[in-house]
């Protein structure tokens, strides 16, 4: 056999390590000292089951699932060689009892076993436990499809039930809070709930009541789970005890179709799965990226979807008959802005973009700027979303991404626009996925403007004073990039088709362009993203591909993440795996 192979430690320290040799399953490995045994494990490709553990939250230890054998080398007696095995390893003394792998480190010479006769029939008796209470209600559980307790009860239980008592009854369906609901009898004591409250969150409003088989998961008297995180409780609660009010019994989870993809309700852009089935989002969950959000998300951010999902989505694009609007065909609306353009001065002309439109978009707006010989181009800015967790305090989701491709400060140019506009110096207007009603704007001045485009996915005030309207695509229906708060350039991908004839905020723009009198040539969103490298120099020598599911630094600023950062603290503690 081999000589002990090194296995790596996750994101390990630029200081020397001191590596141990350890036993698992048979095989010798090296890991850093201070490893906890779980993942030591998990790192060799051996399961070890769990409920309790997780590697963002203290270990309490308190499921038992985590049950392996452990052995030492026997202590030498004086004047005497530790005796070898076979492979001129210390030969191990098997321990006769199983103990937890979730709070134990590993050490010089150990031995761990995952499968051995002894660690099955600790699970099987752990489940057997587990099983007694549980209700028999898999059928209509919300976490059926990705229940922990089904997947371990079929691996590692005794496949019947021994138990012929009457099971202990407890709450069910109990409103905690306003997003989160408890069905207790589901309930199997892991605790991830209360410590996340308590070490995450701030907000130590769960915890355990009464004793033994009638433990009960409560809130604290006058107290609720109402933090902005709360939503998290449920993505880890590994049973069916917590459910989401927003996704409960709304669909199987084996219907949805998951896409990697960020969050854009601010400017921090968490990661997270978009869970779609046909053309309909009914979930979004966080997804881990380390250098964003680690692996949580805030209520806010993930239940801010449902416009997407509007009976208010543009779905043709539109022309002013009259009083009226009337869908058209895209040639004609294309043909029509061109036409209200035509002969206006560049000064005459101003273009209110959004900061949530994606680079690829920002891309276009600035070309369109140029064709139309206008520098009256501008983002809306959007700030005082911040908490000392997760949310930025930049609402907008690509804020510098505006910056580095318009080349201005978002918001800097607004008062000169609404300046003009007031004074009647505007002839043409373009809201690109802004209300300006909402926005700052007055009413009457736009009455004023002769020629008012918008281009919006929902059906707004500003919309119904506009000469054409453009329906465009939601966040969860494009593919783009865009660049967070801290410098991080991240990819938005596709989970859902746009509904009706809406199309591509980017394509629209760019047959604008062409229509005007521009150049052609681009025609998917990696073509756009190279032409952008060659002209913004934070993203020189990448492509839409490096950017990777994780995403890349690619500027620098002096925004830090709260929550991060107090992560690292518990980690350098010991506290927690991280």
């Amino acid at each position: 056999m081999p000589a002990p192979e090194a296995h790596p430690a996750p994101a390990a320290p630029l200081t020397t390590v001191d590596m141990v040799n350890v036993q698992i399953d048979g095989v010798w490995l090296k890991f850093p000292k201070g490893t906890r045994m779980i993942e030591a494990c998990k790192q060799a490709k051996k399961e070890v089951p769990h409920y309790c553990y997780h590697p963002k939250l203290s270990s309490p230890g308190n499921c038992r699932m985590c049950l392996v054998e452990m052995g030492m080398p026997p202590r030498p007696a004086p004047g005497t060689e530790p005796e070898k095995d076979e492979h001129g390893m210390p030969k191990i003394g098997w321990m006769p009892r199983a103990v937890i792998a979730c709070a134990n480190t590993v050490a010089e010479g150990m031995g761990i076993r995952t499968d051995s006769i002894l660690t099955q029939e600790c699970r099987k008796g752990v489940m057997e436990f587990l099983l007694i209470n549980h209700p028999l209600d898999c059928p209509i559980c919300d976490q059926a499809g990705e229940c922990r307790l089904q997947e371990f009860s079929v691996e590692h239980g005794n496949g019947e039930s021994r138990f012929r008592e009457d099971k202990v009854k407890k709450p069910k369906n109990v409103d905690i809070g306003p997003r989160v609901r408890l069905d207790d009898e589901r309930c199997i004591m892991c605790s991830r709930c209360i410590r996340f409250s308590a070490e995450i969150a701030d907000d130590p409003v769960l915890g355990f009541t009464e004793r033994g088989s009638h433990t009960t998961l409560a809130v604290h008297p006058g107290k609720r789970l109402e933090n902005n995180y709360s939503l998290n409780t449920v993505d880890i609660c590994p049973v069916g005890a917590l459910t989401s009010n927003d996704f409960r019994f709304q669909q199987r989870v084996w219907f949805l179709s998951e896409t990697s993809s960020i969050c854009t309700g601010c400017s921090r852009g968490c990661n997270m799965e978009i869970g779609a089935r046909g053309d309909t989002v009914y979930r979004q969950t966080p997804r881990e990226n380390n250098d964003v959000n680690s692996t949580w998300m805030c209520d806010q951010g993930r239940l801010d979807f449902h416009f997407v999902n509007s009976e208010l989505r543009l779905t043709d694009p539109m022309l002013k008959v009259g009083s009226k609007h009337e869908a058209t065909t895209w040639k004609k609306a294309i043909q029509a802005v061109a036409a209200g353009l035509a002969g206006v001065k560049g000064e005459e002309i101003a273009i209110i973009a959004s900061a949530r439109m994606t680079n690829e978009e920002l891309f276009f707006v600035k070309h369109l700027a140029k064709t139309l010989g206008t520098e009256n181009v501008d983002v809306i800015p959007r700030t005082g979303g911040a908490d000392n967790y997760l949310r930025a305090d930049d609402l907008n989701p690509n804020s510098n991404g505006a910056r580095q491709i318009l080349g201005s400060e978002p918001g800097s140019k607004l008062a000169g626009i609404t300046e003009l506009m007031s004074q009647g110096r505007l002839r043409a207007v373009i809201a690109l996925g802004e209300n300006l009603l909402k926005v700052g704007f007055e009413r009457r001045d736009l009455e004023n403007v002769s020629f008012l485009t918008t281009l919006h996915i929902l059906a707004n005030a500003s919309a119904e004073l506009s000469h054409v309207v453009l329906p465009g695509n939601a966040y969860a229906e494009k593919r783009g990039s865009m660049i967070n708060v801290t410098g991080r350039l991240q990819r938005l991908n596709k989970a859902v088709n746009a509904p009706g004839n809406a199309r591509d905020t980017w394509e629209i723009l760019r047959d604008l362009i062409v229509e005007i009198g521009g150049s052609n040539g681009l025609y998917n969103v990696e073509d756009v993203f190279k032409r952008i490298t060659t002209e913004v120099p934070a993203l020189a020598g990448l492509s839409f591909a490096t950017i990777g599911e994780l995403g890349l630094q690619v500027i620098e600023t002096s925004e830090t993440i709260p929550l991060l950062e107090r992560e690292k603290e518990r980690k350098a503690k010991g506290i927690i795996v991280g």
